[in-house]
């Protein structure tokens, strides 16, 4: 499979430079992925879209702002560091430019010396491993000379931090913000519970990994990397639940997919069953046995627990957890529009990506928003 198979054409201006006033007013494209039908709406109107029953995935990680500007302690050269995954106590790994001067035994100075680094290794792909050394408390200190870590294609200084995290954001770790969350107000959310879907919270830490450009000819060539998640023993129990009650599992963004589908482990039950001659059938695109009760039996289960995950899912793939998905819109030739078009069809997902295109979507971060069904 072609890596720019999964290219199209967008305009430098519809590249969203600033978040929108009202998080939940962007745009929402609404994609049949069994058909390619195609709705605009508001982001707002996705609860029309959910029913009784439901379950809504949401990633509850805070980004914490990883960018550091600093200078090299013997040579007063600027250089930058950003934060992208804690190792132990005070080391962290981290992408640093110009890779060139800040080789193993290079110390950096930010903040008048509020804040001090060491480079003490390398890491994967060039990253450095950097020791900080500082008085009081990390996080007090980071936050109070680091910078949100937002993505290159962004050119305008962010005025709010907070506009660069979702509104349930609370364990802290990534060095990005889980972005299709950005678009829910705790107005929006109190109306989807209201309305009897239940909101599910796992952590996934975002890494750079996953923005990364692909740089091999064909997709299957491309390595992941690895990201840290935790899946609370309350969310699998409210997944499963839902699955098997035939109801469905919406996912808010790649980062809440990628480790659902991590986590999910086979049922035994159902190999039981299957064993016995039990028909198989789609529900919602996932494979169901439905019992003389009404109730279903999932091929797959959601595991509690922690881990890292490297998952990368591309067209082909067998989706176990995910019903529906709700994502922004993604950089051409990037894994993330891959795991979209083994979603929704790659076909069905170029030509929305198309019309998104015509019809002047605002792409990316702080763009607008697709709902997949």
């Amino acid at each position: 499979m072609r890596v720019k198979d999964f290219d199209y054409y967008l305009p430098e201006e519809l590249i969203a430079q600033d978040p929108l006033e009202d998080r939940s007013s962007s745009k929402l494209l609404v994609l049949d992925r069994i058909s390619g039908e195609r709705q605009h709406r508001h982001f707002g109107d996705i609860i029309e879209y959910m029913q009784a029953g439901d379950c809504l995935v949401i990633n509850d990680t805070r980004v914490i702002p990883a960018r550091l500007l600093g200078f090299k302690e013997d040579t007063g050269a600027h250089v930058e560091i950003l934060l992208l995954k804690r190792k132990e106590a005070d080391v962290w790994e981290c992408l640093v430019r110009p890779g060139k001067k800040l080789r193993q035994g290079a110390r950096v100075v930010f903040g008048e010396g509020l804040l001090k680094a060491e480079i003490v290794g390398m890491a994967e792909e060039g990253n450095r491993l950097v020791r900080f050394i500082y008085d009081g408390i990390f996080e007090e200190v980071l936050d109070r000379l680091g910078e949100m870590p937002l993505p290159p294609y962004i050119t305008h200084k962010l005025q709010d931090k907070n506009r660069y995290q979702t509104v349930y954001a609370v364990h802290e770790g990534s060095a990005a913000a889980p972005t299709a969350g950005l678009h829910f107000t705790k107005e929006l959310l109190d109306r989807i519970e209201e309305k009897g879907i239940r909101i599910a919270r796992l952590t996934l830490h975002v890494g750079l990994g996953t923005f990364r450009p692909v740089k091999a000819e064909t997709v299957e060539e491309h390595h992941m990397h690895s990201e840290y998640y935790i899946i609370g023993e309350d969310t699998a129990v409210t997944v499963n639940d839902t699955l098997k009650k035939g109801h469905r599992v919406f996912s808010v963004g790649t980062t809440s997919t990628r480790t659902m589908e991590s986590a999910a482990v086979p049922n035994p039950e159902y190999k039981a069953l299957v064993e016995q001659g039990a028909a198989v059938s789609l529900v919602n695109g996932l494979s169901m046995i439905k019992k003389e009760d009404g109730s279903f039996v999932p091929k797959y289960l959601l595991k509690a627990g922690s881990n890292e995950t490297s998952i990368f899912i591309y067209p082909g793939y067998e989706w176990k957890m995910v019903e529906a998905l709700i994502t922004n819109f993604h950089l051409p030739q990037s894994t993330l529009i891959m795991l979209v078009s083994a979603f929704a069809g790659r076909d069905h997902v170029m030509r929305a990506y198309e019309e998104a295109v015509s019809e002047g979507y605002r792409f990316f971060s702080f763009g607008d928003a697709m709902l997949l069904i």
